[in-house]
């Protein structure tokens, strides 16, 4: 579908803008929804197919209404038709697309809403695999020829954990350089174990089927390692331009699967059957094979990095998503790990390789000027950083200021051309990264 676009300067925009929820099928669609902006018109105009998605998302801003009232305020205004993506496509240019559900249908969207002149703020991934990659590139190109923003929702940039690596890393007298390390011995790790059972506000969140589907959520290598691909881009080498052709190799990948019985698959889903995809795709006895699970290893610009993402079905008793960062420095490790030594709380050390202590303690107090309360106490991995309690947001908190930082670079006309750069390596690292494990998988049988 062609429109007549008309190009807005953002100086010239008028306020509030119009925020578009485009076929919310997974629960991050509501998050953004946590708290009220200056800049948005306070009535969402809702386009989805008819179903229990979109109800449920519905049910989840009308908690917000009421848990924040009168401070949160939310209306909706709801199509609910076959033909909900050619009706938002007549919305008016310049509206802000929030785009969080199906993985495979997130490219195409993506295409269109940027071609009709709209923002775009997509819950990752926003590609799957290596034609979603070449989709998105596409994308890109046509935001910038139409002046609108694409951006992904990478929450764990505000996390204060991952806020303090990356301030550590950049302080040569405690961290020193990055160093190189080796494909056997890698220089930056990163893991996260995640469940497809869990409880979020007291209920056991209801996936879709579709999430079980590796062809429509795709698979673990490609989905939730976008946060620690992304994390690793914007810690080790911030606000530099990276170019995926020429800094980046996979060197090496795997996946593996989850199996998922019939009753664990209704548990969460509330369906009594398994839908005819993922019946085909069952084994003889009933189970479902869900390749959530995927590693790999990487260079980028010179630096060898180890990628892992692990997705059981259920999280043990006191115990819950996890996520491990170890950064190799010439004068120190930075390490984020949660053991059950500290509640399964995500906890900083820093392990000192260098006997100048003092000099990296100096180092460290221009970070108790910037982040109040963080200190130092001696602990078995050389120091922990204490955190005080007011800086820890849970995860679902920081979708808000993702949105935020989007609005700045909605309303500036523009975003630095390392955010744009990154998204791309970003895409092409985790799609060609299936492609090495496939290829391999394929090879075993």
């Amino acid at each position: 579908m062609k429109q007549n676009i008309i190009f807005i300067h953002p100086s010239k925009m008028q306020t509030p803008m119009q925020l578009i929820a485009l076929d919310p099928g997974h629960f991050h669609a509501s998050l953004v929804h946590q708290q009220m902006y200056p800049e948005i018109d306070d009535v969402i105009r809702v386009f989805a197919p008819d179903g229990p998605e979109v109800k449920q998302y519905l049910q989840r801003v009308a908690a917000f209404n009421e848990q924040n009232s009168p401070a949160v305020r939310w209306s909706a205004e709801v199509y609910a038709g076959s033909d909900y993506l050619q009706k938002m496509l007549l919305c008016d240019p310049g509206s802000i697309v929030v785009l969080a559900g199906n993985n495979r249908l997130k490219p195409a969207y993506i295409s269109h809403a940027v071609h009709a002149g709209m923002h775009v703020l997509a819950d990752k991934p926003m590609a799957i695999d290596a034609e979603g990659f070449d989709s998105l590139q596409s994308s890109f190109a046509m935001a910038a020829a139409n002046k609108v923003q694409l951006y992904d929702i990478m929450t764990e940039r505000y996390d204060i954990h991952n806020l303090l690596q990356r301030e550590l890393l950049q302080l040569p007298e405690l961290f020193g350089t990055l160093q190189e390390g080796s494909f056997g011995d890698p220089a930056v790790i990163k893991k996260s174990v995640h469940h497809f059972k869990k409880t979020v506000a007291g209920k056991t969140l209801i996936r879709p089927s579709w999430y079980m589907d590796v062809k429509q959520q795709g698979e673990g290598i490609t989905d939730v390692t976008t946060h620690l691909v992304d994390l690793l881009q914007w810690t080790c080498f911030p606000g530099q331009v990276l170019d995926y052709k020429k800094d980046i190799h996979i060197d090496t990948a795997i996946t593996w699967s989850t199996g998922m019985s019939l009753p664990q698959y209704s548990a969460i889903t509330g369906e009594q059957q398994f839908t005819p995809d993922l019946e085909e795709i069952a084994d003889a006895g009933g189970l479902l094979e869900v390749y959530a699970n995927g590693a790999f290893d990487y260079t980028i610009r010179g630096v060898h990095a180890r990628i892992s993402v692990q997705w059981d079905y259920e999280a043990p008793a006191g115990t819950g998503d996890t996520h491990y960062s170890l950064l190799r420095g010439s004068k120190a490790e930075l390490m984020i790990l949660q053991d059950k030594e500290q509640q399964y709380k995500p906890v900083l050390y820093i392990h000192p390789l260098s006997a100048d202590t003092v000099q990296m303690k100096t180092a460290f107090r221009t970070l108790e000027q910037k982040y109040p309360g963080i200190g130092l106490k001696e602990s078995a991995y050389g120091w922990e950083v204490v955190i005080p309690e007011e800086l820890v947001k849970g995860h679902e908190r920081l979708f808000a200021k993702v949105m935020q930082q989007f609005l700045v670079y909605v309303k500036s006309g523009q975003m630095p051309a390392w955010e744009v750069a990154g998204m791309l390596a970003k895409y092409y690292t985790t799609t060609q990264a299936l492609l090495v494990a496939r290829r391999l998988r394929a090879s075993t049988g």
